[in-house]
């Protein structure tokens, strides 16, 4: 993956996170507030139900203003003028919480007067808790500015809340997960993107310095195989030509590596120049045919000249890439055939051998990087598995179609589509 689509996947991540995180605190602020506004207005009712209850039966008239009083978020003051009676209080509550569905603890007290202090009522549960369970406190604080009153407290205010935010609290544990596992992930990415950096510098540097002593390799058999000793002894001749051979063998097979490095790195630069298409295909065959000890490859052209407008070098790639694969799956005699047609608007080149096949599986494969079809136990099809992805990046960077028709045990073909340009 190149450095800027790293990079901008990490700023739109960081963007969404940071929205994510926004967005989800808001909400979450906003529930909390929301929430809270009901309970206070559901206590509100309440306490007002309670009090009004409570002045019908002393036959008093409740204060106009301020009835009911939030001291804090779980502590209300209730002012009534009359005297109170805690058990008729206690009940009056229960009640009016009931139908208020408000199934939360609550704890009370009254105000006497003659002690000028609150007297702890009671602490009311709809849980069967034990006495040791139930945190009561009995020192509640008066009010100076009120007579005759009571006061109520939540104390498990915060926890009735969060209960009915099951679904916030869900989302919210979900986002954060996938916010760890969005971290976790460029974490990965980048760790893999680091190793393969290492990697494709590693095979770059160990093929670039190849080529000297494959260099080095290549001029001393060149002289051994021209020194008259060498030439008059078939024995040390042979090996002079396997020499020479396997050098030529082990070149090109780091050519590949590095035209594959070069593509990875979008740095291959495409020097486009008009040739004629008939003559360069002969010139490969002939040259290709050289590696053939029994089999053929044929060629039939068009009868006029058809030019191309192309990188020559990489087409002269492509096409020996591809006879040097129908060469190597095609037996013990292979037999080559390359056609090529052209019509108003298009040109197409055929590759076609009498090899093993490929199946449908595989042929989805065939242009992925170090895939190689296989060939059972048999390991005498040597190669990187680079070759036709080299091939099909070089197609896509000219713009042409390549695919692919094959059946087993009975060959496979190749077919290149190149449209016809009109400035050639």
């Amino acid at each position: 993956m190149a450095n800027i689509l790293i990079r901008r996947l990490i700023v739109l991540g960081g963007l969404s996170i940071i929205g994510i995180i926004f967005v989800q605190s808001y909400w979450l602020l906003k529930t909390w507030d929301i929430k809270d506004k009901e309970f206070d207005q559901s206590v509100n009712i309440v306490l007002r139900n309670v009090a009004e209850r409570m002045s019908k039966f002393n036959k008093t008239v409740l204060p106009k203003e301020d009835l009911v009083q939030r001291k804090s978020s779980n502590y209300y003051a209730v002012n009534i003028n009359s005297e109170i009676d805690a058990g008729l209080l206690e009940q009056y509550l229960l009640q009016e919480m009931q139908k208020q569905s408000l199934n939360i603890d609550f704890e009370y007290a009254v105000y006497d007067c003659s002690s000028d202090e609150l007297v702890y009522g009671n602490y009311c549960s709809n849980e069967l808790l034990g006495d040791g369970e139930i945190k009561k406190n009995t020192k509640l604080p008066k009010f100076n500015n009120l007579i005759y009153y009571f006061v109520v407290r939540f104390p498990k205010r915060e926890s009735f809340l969060l209960a009915n935010r099951n679904m916030t609290l869900t989302l919210t544990v979900l986002s954060v997960l996938a916010i760890i596992f969005f971290l976790y992930s460029m974490w990965i990415i980048m760790e893999q993107k680091r190793l393969s950096e290492l990697q494709k510098d590693f095979i770059n540097n160990m093929t670039h310095e190849f080529k000297t002593p494959l260099s080095s390799i290549k001029i001393a058999a060149d002289f051994l195989a021209n020194d008259n000793h060498i030439k008059n002894d078939t024995r040390l001749h042979r090996y002079v030509q396997i020499i020479k051979d396997q050098n030529l063998r082990l070149n090109d097979q780091v050519e590949k590596v590095l035209n594959v490095a070069q593509l990875e790195k979008d740095s291959i630069q495409l020097k486009k120049e008009v040739f004629e298409i008939n003559d360069t295909l002969s010139n490969v065959i002939n040259n290709e045919s050289l590696k053939l000890k029994h089999g053929n490859i044929a060629f039939k052209g068009t009868s006029e000249p058809v030019f191309i407008l192309a990188d020559k070098l990489h087409f002269v790639n492509v096409v020996a890439n591809m006879i040097d694969n129908a060469i190597k799956y095609s037996g013990n005699e292979p037999k080559v055939n390359l056609s090529l047609k052209e019509d108003a608007e298009l040109i197409v080149l055929s590759i076609k051998d009498n090899g093993i096949g490929i199946d449908k599986e595989n042929q989805k494969k065939l242009f992925e990087k170090f895939f190689r079809v296989s060939t059972g136990d048999v390991h005498d099809v040597k190669g990187f598995g680079l070759g036709l992805f080299y091939v099909n990046n070089i197609c896509k960077s000219h713009g042409w179609k390549i695919q692919v028709e094959s059946e087993l045990n009975v060959g496979t073909e190749f077919i290149i589509t190149i449209p016809k340009h009109n400035e050639i």
